[in-house]
């Protein structure tokens, strides 16, 4: 199953700045999720980070990969509890991801539970590994979201 932009903002509270998934290309509900993030030069972040040698920031990629293991722990049917971030593991940048690329995100859920859950996360550019890490959710009450 995809899921496009509209789809997304039903299952995640994120908008925009922070909303950094353009689209899920394959979901497997409480299993996995694959993602997109279409980097451009007109991000925010890319004013100052750097001028002259854009670089996205790890710490935005890490985001992105969280919302596409959120993603990747959902059941797909109406979510009373949103998965918020708990815990960064093992988390690795190969190569920089910069403007003109389109990151790939594969997140496959390792441990689902009723409190807690584990995410692995990879992100790929044109076929090469650029970072990776296990995340760790616990989950909250959902306020509703538009």
């Amino acid at each position: 199953m995809s899921l496009d932009i509209n789809a997304i903002r039903r299952f995640l509270p994120h908008r925009y700045p922070m909303l950094l998934i353009d689209r899920v290309v394959e979901w497997e509900p409480l299993s996995r999720a694959v993602a997109l993030k279409n980097v451009s030069i007109n991000e925010p972040y890319f004013t100052g980070h750097y001028p002259t040698l854009p670089i996205m920031p790890g710490v935005l990629i890490v985001e992105a990969m969280a919302q596409t293991g959120g993603i990747a722990m959902l059941s797909g049917d109406e979510e009373p509890l949103l998965p918020i971030l708990a815990g960064i593991d093992e988390a690795r940048f190969r190569k920089p991801v910069v403007p003109g690329d389109q990151l790939r995100l594969e997140a496959t859920v390792i441990r689902g539970g009723s409190r807690m859950g584990k995410v692995s996360v990879i992100g790929f550019v044109d076929g090469h590994r650029v970072a990776q890490a296990q995340l760790l959710f616990t989950y909250m009450d959902e306020p509703s979201h538009t």
